[in-house]
């Protein structure tokens, strides 16, 4: 990782400010970089793109709900396909 590591030096050198904002983030997620490459590619965050999907999906669904509570019980049962409650009445 010497090209990053010499990238971030030479771009907090520099007087703009947006890439050095670029480097600062970089350095903060440096081991994760590594590790994606030590890796070698096999990793796939396909799965955790699909559950930020869900999970956005959901909130949106629920956009009445105003505690976090009343939010995170319809996520748990989207994301994990945890049961439904049952209803107290029905409908037609």
């Amino acid at each position: 990782m010497k090209f990053l590591d010499a990238w971030c030096t030479r771009t907090m050198r520099s007087r703009i400010g947006p890439m050095k904002k670029i480097a600062r983030s970089l350095r903060r997620h440096r081991h994760l970089i590594i590790n994606w490459f030590r890796a070698r590619g096999t990793i796939s965050s396909g799965a955790v793109e699909g559950f930020n999907g869900k999970a956005k999906l959901s909130t949106r669904k629920e956009f009445g709900f105003r505690t976090a509570k009343g939010i995170e019980i319809p996520l748990f049962h989207v994301l994990g396909r945890l049961p439904e409650p049952a209803f107290t009445h029905r409908f037609c």
